[in-house]
């Protein structure tokens, strides 16, 4: 006798995933974390003391995400929609209370992405105290390219991350400017969440994020991972 199929009253979700370089295999999204202002200079221009502020997150879903070269379609009810490029964390391992020693070894691997923010609703719901989902979490806010297997570039903990729109460079940092490093920010975070595999992590964005219009395309870069191109729809 075996287990009837259970069903349901709506059609379940689709699981969310991205590619693997170098495999027909996919990546599936559990979660997907956000670390905010975790570059000093981007702290800086948005009004706040990097060296007074403990890592804080947020949280985008999974369905948010759509692939490189994807066409990303401008949001509705924005006037100010900004780029921010980041390094993306890829989780293998779950876990909880995870020490920084060990972090490292529960990454799967790493990817290009994009943290899509309607800036002008953000900033709404931070003078009204309310949380950032209408400015973060919204369809098709999280662009990531391929997911490159720890395995085969190692962790990158320095290197050039940049993102251009129409040939001009717009934002430009390094991954040693991070304030909290990724094996700090899965320690906090698995202090405050249980981590599990399918979890990405979106590290933060270095200074000189700004708006994109209609028609222009969005071009990412961080050193030994890879690129991201995304045209804004």
């Amino acid at each position: 006798m075996t287990d009837a199929v259970p069903s349901y009253v709506v059609t379940p979700p689709a699981i969310t995933s991205l590619p693997v370089r170098g495999t027909k295999a996919r990546f599936p999204i559990r979660r997907i974390y956000c670390v905010g202002r975790n570059y000093a200079a981007h702290a800086i221009e948005m009004g706040r003391d990097p060296n007074k502020e403990p890592p804080f997150f947020f949280q985008k879903n999974p369905d948010n995400v759509i692939e490189a070269g994807q066409v990303f379609p401008y949001p509705p009810l924005t006037n100010d929609l900004h780029f921010e490029i980041e390094l993306v964390v890829a989780l293998g391992k779950g876990g909880v209370n995870i020490p920084t020693g060990k972090a490292l070894d529960h990454v799967f691997g790493y990817a290009v992405g994009l943290d899509m923010t309607r800036r002008d609703l953000q900033n709404e719901a931070k003078t009204l105290q309310r949380p950032w989902e209408v400015g973060k979490a919204f369809e098709c806010s999280a662009p990531i390219g391929e997911i490159v297997r720890a395995s085969e570039i190692g962790h990158p903990d320095q290197g050039e991350i940049w993102l251009d729109v129409d040939g001009k460079r717009r934002q430009t940092g390094n991954l040693n400017q991070l304030i909290w490093k990724v094996p700090e920010v899965i320690q906090h975070l698995s202090a405050l969440f249980e981590l599990a595999p399918g979890d990405l992590i979106m590290s933060g964005t270095p200074a000189g994020v700004g708006a994109v219009k209609q028609g222009e395309v969005m071009h990412g870069h961080v050193d030994g991972v890879g690129d991201i191109k995304v045209p804004v729809g």
